[in-house]
């Protein structure tokens, strides 16, 4: 069973960050940081990242279940993510949005079981936010966390891990694998037992480079020597990362791999997601033949 461990969903976007615009276009285009961009598929036309497209991308590549995180620059989604949750609980495990205890304990009221912090976007001390930490380590919640370069912010969130044993954390965008961050955000995982790496934006990190991504697997590889293969997971950061290549792409340069057993690709792509997250009641997918095979 395969898990995605980093996706995204929305109705809309329509915010500012850092006083720059963030909002819906058509065509799956829009304004980012006060530029056009293709945010989505063009096929996506009312911009509308909806739980349903995603389902049927994720029958098509036989992915069970998907943890939906959130991104301060697609606004708040908390109501539709609740509604999701509420539709597709067997689905998808969705992360709230919080930055701080109170926001943490209405979110938590509204169902939600974690909380997703873009960290990388965050100007003030992690140490500001302990009081939610600790809230939920309390309340066995899971807290999704993207970290930048910055090396002071990677020991703050040592500081937390050690501060709060019991909160799960998983830690994304593969630890920032293609900038000088990526061994110290990886060895995060031997600060708590409950700390896990997921390689949301993976693809887009080697955009570049492109498929199959032989430096992907590589970094997959030197990770998985340096704190276990049990401690990754793998996620896609759809849909912005599948402008570039279809869903199914976004795993399958790993199944192709020569470089990873196939307990490895096992453990990274589906078992360790669900001990994690604890999914359970997941589908039995069929592998669906295409009409120009």
């Amino acid at each position: 069973m395969i898990i995605d461990a980093h996706s995204h969903l929305w109705l809309r976007q329509d915010t500012k960050v850092d006083g720059k615009t963030i909002k819906t276009l058509k065509n799956g285009r829009s304004i980012f940081m006060d530029e056009e961009v293709q945010m989505i598929p063009p096929f996506m036309i009312d911009g509308v990242n909806s739980a349903e497209v995603f389902l049927s991308n994720m029958d098509y590549a036989q992915v069970g279940g998907a943890v939906v995180v959130q991104e301060v620059i697609d606004g708040n989604q908390n109501e539709y993510l609740q509604s999701v949750m509420e539709r597709y609980p067997d689905r998808f495990f969705c992360m709230g949005m919080a930055f701080n205890l109170d926001e943490a304990k209405n979110v938590h009221n509204k169902g939600f079981r974690g909380i997703a912090i873009p960290g990388h976007r965050v100007h003030e001390s992690l140490h500001t936010m302990m009081p939610m930490f600790k809230y939920m380590e309390q309340e066995g919640m899971i807290l999704s966390m993207c970290l930048g370069e910055d090396a002071h912010q990677i020991g703050e969130m040592a500081e937390v891990i050690q501060e709060c044993p019991e909160l799960k954390v998983a830690i994304g965008h593969f630890g920032m694998v293609t900038t000088p961050s990526f061994k110290s955000q990886i060895l995060l995982a031997r600060e708590g037992k409950n700390v896990m790496i997921e390689s949301g934006g993976i693809t887009w990190l080697f955009n570049s480079e492109f498929y199959p991504y032989p430096s992907a697997i590589k970094s997959i590889r030197e990770a998985a020597d340096l704190v276990g293969m049990e401690r990754l997971m793998w996620g896609s950061d759809y849909p912005r990362t599948i402008t570039a290549i279809t869903y199914k792409m976004s795993y399958d340069f790993v199944t192709k791999s020569n470089k990873l057993t196939e307990q490895e690709k096992s453990m990274f792509l589906g078992e360790n997601a669900v001990k994690f997250y604890g999914f359970n009641n997941l589908p039995e997918l069929p592998y669906i033949k295409n009409m120009s095979e």
